[in-house]
C-alpha cells in the first residue's frame, strides 16, 4: 500500500497505481467524499473546509476551494460537470466551479446541519436533508422549489432520488418509508412497517442502479431488502454476531448486471465493511479492520474504485478488481425468511420471556441498568411517534388544565410531563378525561419516564389496556367485579381476615381499591414499587389483582388489630413495614394455589400489546355515562363560562363605577392635597428663605474665618519659609565655615610646607653661595698668581725695555732697530693680553654654565612659589649684570690705552711702573671708590635677595592674620 501526505500542498501526484492511500496529517481530517458521474474523479473535504479533487486516472490531486468551515455533505454529479455542491457547518449550501474556483451560488433555508445532498439523474435537481426538513432545489436557477417539513418528534433519516425515475424516497425515524412524485410531491406509496419481528431502527439505506431493490439497516445485525416494484419485504439478511449496528450500505455496481447490483457493502460499528452477495448471502471480501477502522465509504458509479474515510482521518482508495479476485469465502451470513413469527416466549430485540422470568425469580428484580429496556420488550411498545404526536398536537385537555390545583407537584417539569401524558390519554379515550384517579395511576410512570413522554404514554396505555381490564365498566363507581374477584380470592385463602374486615364494616372498596387506583405507589417505596412491577409486567394481568390479596394477607397481623374504619383507611393509604419480596413470593403462591373457578386469570384476558401505527380504540366503559358526564361537564363549563362572562361584565361595570368614584375622590383629594401642598410649599419657602439668610450669614462668617485662617496660614507659611531659609543659610554658613576651616588648614599646611621649602632653599642657596665664594677664591688665587706672573713678566719686560731704551738712547744709530724691538715687545704683550682674555672668557663660560644650572633648578621650584621664582630670576639678572661688568672689564683690558703709557713714557722708573700696574690687581671685596678700579664681588645681589626674602615672609604673616580674623568672624556669626 502506497501513501501520500498532502500536507499544505495545493496540487500534486496521488502516487497510486492499484492500491493507494492519500491522507493528510493527523491534525487535518477528511470528512466527506463523493464521486463524479464518470467514477474517475472524486471530491474530498476536510474539517478545515478545504475541498480537493482527486483524478484517479491521471494520478493527480488539486485543491479547488477553501471554504473556511467544515463541510457536512458533498455532491459532484451535477449537469454542469465542473460544478459541485458543498453543505457547510453554517447550514448553508454553496455551489462552486472546480476549474475557476469561483462561487456560483449560495443557497440558504435549513435551520439545522445538512446531513446529505442527493442529485437527480439529470443533474438539474437536488434534495438537501437535515434532521427536521428536506428541501428540493432547482440547480438551474438555484431556487427552492419545495420543502418537506415533519414534526420534530419524528425526524428525517434520509431523503434521496431513486435512480432512473422521478421518485423521491423519504425515510423517517419511525422506520416509515414514503415514495413521492418529484414534480407534484404526490405520495405514490408507503412501504409497510413490519408488524412482527424486532424493530431495526433504520439508519442506513442503499438502492440498486435500476431502482428496484432497497436495502435498509440500523441498530441491529439484520438487513431488510425491499422490492420497490411490489412494495414488499423481499428478504431479511442476518449479519454475523460481530455486527451490532449498520452504519452505511453501498451497492457495488457491475458492468454486466444491467443495474441489478448483487453485491452489497455493509459498514458496521466495528469499522469493517463487508461485501456480500444478496442472493447467495456469501461474504465476498471485506475492507478495514478493528485497528484501521472505516468511518465512511463511497463506491464509484462504474464500480471500479472504493474510497473510504478511515478513523484517523485519512483516505483509502481501493481497486475493486484487486478485492474481487477471490470469491471463495465461507458463508457466515444466513438468510432469514420474510415471514418472521415470534413464539410465545420470544420478545423483540432478541429477548426470551421465559428466561427473563427465570432470571427474575432468581434475583427478585431486573437489573436497574436494563430495566427500561426489559420493560419495553415485555410490553412490546410500538413507539408510534406519529400517532403520539397527533395526540400531543391537540394540546392540553380541558379536564387537566388545572391539575396542579388538585395534585400539586414541586417539580414544574414533572408537573408538565404529567399534564401532557394525561391530556394525551384523554384525547385517546374520552373516559380518561373523566377518571379522577388516572393521575394516581400515571404518576409513577411519569416520574420514571419523565425524559421520554412517548414511552411513558405507551407504558401507561399498555398498563390500562391489560392490567386495568374491566375497571371502567361501572364508571363512575369503582370496578365492583374486580373488587369481587379480589374478595373471593381473599375469602378462599384467609376467611378469618375477611370476616374481621366484614365485622369492622370494611369493604373491598376500602382495602382493595386504594391499592389498585394508586398501583401501590402510596404504600411502597420507589425500589419496592419497581421490584413489584418487574414481576407484574412479566406475568399475566391477573398478577396485579392477586398482588393486592397478597399484600392484605401479608399485613394480616396489624389488620387484625385494627377495629376502626379510620385506621383501615390510614393503613391502606400510607407505607407500612412490609417485606416486598415476601409479598411477591406470596403472590406467586396464590397464583398457583387459587382454584380455577375463582382465579382472576380465567376472568381476565391475556396480555395484548398496543398496535403499531395507530393506537387501538378503547371503549370498554359505559359510553352513555361518559358522554352524559361530558355533556354535563360541557354544559356546566358553558354555564360557568357564561357566569364568568356575566360576572366579568358586572365586575367591569362595578370596577368602572368604583373607578369613577375613586377618580372623583382622587380629584378632590388631589385638590386638597395640592392646596395643602401649596401652603406647605409656602411655609417651606419661608423657612428656606430664613435658612438661606442664616446660611448666608454663616457663610459670611465662615468666609471671614476662612480668610483669617488663610492669613494665619500664609503668615505661618511665611514664617516657616523664613525659618527654613534661615536654617538653610545657617547650614550654608556652617558648610562655608567648614570649607574655610578646611582651606585654612590646607593653607597652613601649604604655608608651613612653603616655609620649610624656602628654608631648605635658603640653606641650599647659602651652601651654593659659600661653594661659589670658595670657587671664586680659588680662582682669584689662581688669577692673582697669573697676574703676579704677568706683572713680573711685564716688569722684567719694562726693565728690558728701559735697558733697551737706554741702549737706544745711547745708540742713536740704530733707532729703527730699537723701535722694531719695542714693537715686537708690544706685540708680545698684546698676545699675552689675548691669552689673559681667553682665560677670563673661560672663567665667564663656566660662570654662565653655573648660572644655567641654577636657572634649571629655579624653574623646578617655580610651580610651588611664583614669588620665589621671581626673586631667583632677579638674582640671576644681578649675576648677569656682574658678568656684563666683567665683560666691560675685559673690553677695557683689551683696549690699547693700557700700553699707551709705555709708548709715551718708556723710561719710567720701576717704582712708577709698579704703581702703574698696581691698579690692575683684582681683589675680592674691594671697597675702593675709584672709577679706574674694576671690582668683581662674590656678594653680588645678596642684599637684594635678602630684602626680597624678608618681604615674602611679611606677606605670609599678613595672610595668616587675615585668615585668623576671618575665622573669628565666622565663629561669632555662628554663635549668634
Amino acid at each position: 500500500m502506497q501513501t501520500t501526505d498532502i500536507g499544505n500542498k495545493e496540487e500534486g501526484k496521488v502516487v497510486a497505481k492499484d492500491n493507494v492511500t492519500a491522507y493528510q496529517s493527523k491534525t487535518v481530517r477528511f470528512l466527506h467524499v463523493t464521486f463524479d458521474t464518470t467514477g474517475d474523479s472524486f471530491l474530498a473535504g476536510d474539517h478545515h473546509g478545504n475541498i480537493y479533487v482527486f483524478d484517479i486516472t491521471r494520478n493527480r490531486f488539486r485543491l479547488v476551494q477553501k471554504t473556511g468551515q467544515a463541510c457536512t455533505a458533498l455532491a459532484f454529479n451535477l449537469r454542469r460537470t465542473t460544478e459541485f455542491l458543498v453543505a457547510l457547518a453554517d447550514y448553508s449550501i454553496k455551489c462552486f466551479d472546480k476549474d475557476t474556483k469561483q462561487l456560483v451560488s449560495w443557497m440558504r433555508g435549513h435551520e439545522g446541519a445538512v446531513s446529505s445532498v442527493s442529485v437527480h439523474g439529470s443533474g438539474r435537481y437536488a434534495i438537501s436533508t437535515s434532521a427536521d426538513t428536506a428541501q428540493l432545489w432547482d440547480l438551474d436557477t438555484f431556487q427552492r422549489k419545495r420543502k418537506l417539513n415533519v414534526r420534530q418528534s419524528v425526524g428525517i433519516q434520509r431523503v434521496f432520488f431513486l435512480p432512473l425515475s422521478n421518485t423521491i424516497l423519504s425515510c423517517f425515524n419511525d422506520d416509515s418509508i414514503f415514495a413521492w412524485e418529484s414534480d407534484t410531491l404526490f405520495c405514490k406509496y408507503q412501504l409497510p412497517v413490519p408488524d412482527e419481528g424486532p424493530r431495526i431502527h433504520y439508519k442506513a439505506f442503499a438502492v440498486t442502479r435500476d431502482g428496484k431493490i432497497l436495502a435498509a439497516g440500523g441498530r441491529s445485525n439484520l438487513l431488510h431488502l425491499w422490492c420497490l416494484d411490489t412494495r414488499q419485504l423481499l428478504r431479511v439478511v442476518q449479519m454475523p454476531p460481530k455486527v451490532r449496528t449498520v452504519r452505511q450500505l453501498e451497492f457495488l455496481p457491475d458492468s454486466f448486471d444491467g443495474g441489478a447490483s448483487q453485491t452489497l457493502g455493509v459498514l458496521s460499528q466495528d469499522g469493517v465493511m463487508r461485501f456480500i452477495n444478496i442472493q447467495t448471502c456469501k461474504l465476498l471480501f471485506n475492507i478495514g479492520s478493528h485497528d484501521d477502522a472505516i468511518t465512511a465509504a463511497t463506491v464509484s458509479p462504474n464500480g471500479r474504485h472504493i474510497v473510504t474515510i478511515m478513523d484517523n482521518g485519512s483516505l483509502n482508495i481501493y481497486s475493486v478488481q484487486c478485492l474481487t479476485q477471490d470469491y471463495n469465502k465461507v458463508a457466515i451470513i444466513r438468510m432469514i425468511k420474510k415471514a418472521v413469527h415470534l413464539t410465545r416466549n420470544e420478545l423483540p430485540d432478541g429477548l426470551n420471556k421465559k428466561r427473563l422470568v427465570t432470571l427474575l425469580k432468581a434475583f427478585g428484580e431486573y437489573p436497574a441498568k436494563y430495566r427500561m429496556f426489559v420493560w419495553r420488550s415485555l410490553l412490546r411498545l410500538p413507539e408510534n411517534h406519529a400517532a403520539f404526536s397527533s395526540l400531543t398536537d391537540k394540546g392540553l385537555h380541558s379536564a387537566y388544565l388545572s391539575i396542579q390545583e388538585r395534585y400539586p407537584i414541586k417539580s414544574h417539569k414533572l408537573q408538565r410531563g404529567l399534564q401532557r401524558v394525561l391530556s394525551a390519554l384523554a384525547h385517546w379515550a374520552a373516559i380518561f378525561g373523566e377518571t379522577d384517579y388516572l393521575p394516581l395511576v400515571a404518576f409513577p410512570f411519569v416520574k420514571l419516564f419523565q425524559n421520554n413522554p412517548l414511552l411513558c404514554f405507551e407504558v401507561v396505555a399498555t398498563t390500562i389496556v391489560n392490567w386495568c381490564q374491566h375497571w371502567f365498566e361501572y364508571f363512575p363507581n369503582p370496578p365492583l367485579n374486580i373488587l369481587s374477584m379480589a374478595e373471593n380470592v381473599l375469602a378462599h385463602h384467609d376467611k378469618e381476615l375477611l370476616q374481621h374486615l366484614i365485622d369492622c364494616g370494611v369493604t373491598s372498596q376500602l382495602y382493595v381499591w386504594p391499592l389498585l387506583e394508586t398501583l401501590f405507589s402510596e404504600v411502597l417505596t420507589r425500589d419496592e414499587w419497581l421490584k413489584l412491577f418487574d414481576n407484574v409486567f412479566s406475568n399475566h394481568p391477573a398478577f396485579l389483582l392477586v398482588s393486592v390479596v397478597s399484600y392484605v394477607t401479608c399485613c394480616r397481623a396489624p389488620l387484625l388489630l385494627c377495629s376502626h374504619k379510620e385506621d383501615f383507611e390510614y393503613f391502606f393509604h400510607h407505607r407500612n413495614n412490609l417485606d416486598v419480596s415476601a409479598a411477591i413470593k406470596e403472590t406467586y403462591r396464590l397464583m398457583e394455589s387459587t382454584p380455577a373457578d375463582i382465579h382472576p386469570r380465567n376472568m381476565l384476558d391475556d396480555f395484548q400489546p398496543l398496535t403499531r401505527g395507530q393506537y387501538p380504540v378503547f371503549n370498554k366503559y359505559p359510553t352513555y355515562i361518559v358522554e352524559y358526564q361530558s355533556q354535563e361537564r360541557e354544559r356546566i363549563r358553558q354555564q360557568e363560562v357564561d357566569y364568568l362572562r356575566e360576572r366579568q361584565a358586572v365586575q367591569e361595570l362595578r370596577a368602572e363605577v368604583v373607578q369613577r368614584q375613586a377618580e372623583d375622590e382622587a380629584w378632590y383629594t388631589q385638590q386638597e392635597l395640592l392646596q395643602q401642598a401649596e401652603e406647605k410649599r409656602r411655609d417651606i419657602l419661608q423657612q428656606e428663605e430664613s435658612k438661606l439668610a442664616e446660611q448666608r450669614t454663616r457663610l459670611t462668617a465662615m468666609k471671614r474665618e476662612l480668610k483669617v485662617k488663610e492669613l494665619q496660614l500664609m503668615d505661618a507659611a511665611r514664617r516657616r519659609f523664613l525659618k527654613h531659609q534661615q536654617d538653610q543659610r545657617l547650614t550654608e554658613l556652617h558648610r562655608l565655615d567648614e570649607q574655610i576651616q578646611r582651606k585654612m588648614n590646607t593653607r597652613d599646611q601649604e604655608t608651613a610646607a612653603a616655609v620649610q621649602d624656602i628654608q631648605v632653599r635658603q640653606m641650599e642657596l647659602e651652601a651654593q653661595r659659600r661653594l661659589f665664594e670658595q670657587q671664586l677664591a680659588k680662582e682669584q688665587v689662581r688669577v692673582t698668581q697669573e697676574v703676579r706672573a704677568e706683572v713680573d713678566t711685564r716688569r722684567h719686560r719694562s726693565e728690558v725695555e728701559e735697558t733697551t731704551f737706554q741702549h737706544l738712547l745711547n745708540n742713536d744709530t740704530d733707532v729703527s732697530l730699537g723701535t722694531k724691538k719695542v714693537l715686537e715687545e708690544c706685540l708680545a704683550e698684546a698676545g699675552q693680553l689675548g691669552v689673559d682674555t681667553e682665560w677670563q672668557a673661560e672663567v665667564m663660560r663656566r660662570l654662565d654654565q653655573e648660572d644655567a644650572d641654577r636657572d634649571r633648578h629655579y624653574h623646578h621650584l617655580a610651580g610651588l612659589h611664583r614669588e620665589t621664582r621671581t626673586k631667583e630670576q632677579q638674582l640671576v639678572n644681578i649675576m648677569e649684570d656682574c658678568v656684563l661688568a666683567g665683560q666691560q672689564w675685559e673690553m677695557r683690558a683689551r683696549s690699547p690705552c693700557s700700553t699707551s703709557g709705555l709708548l709715551h713714557n718708556p723710561v719710567a722708573s720701576p717704582g712708577q711702573s709698579q704703581q702703574r700696574h698696581s691698579p690692575n690687581n683684582i681683589c675680592l671685596n674691594n671697597q675702593s671708590t675709584s672709577d679706574d678700579s674694576t671690582c668683581f664681588s662674590l656678594d653680588r645681589g645678596r642684599g637684594e635677595l635678602d630684602c626680597r626674602e624678608r618681604e615674602l615672609m611679611q606677606d605670609i604673616r599678613e595672610l595668616r592674620q587675615k585668615l585668623a580674623a576671618r575665622g573669628k568672624n565666622s565663629n561669632s556669626t555662628t554663635s549668634h
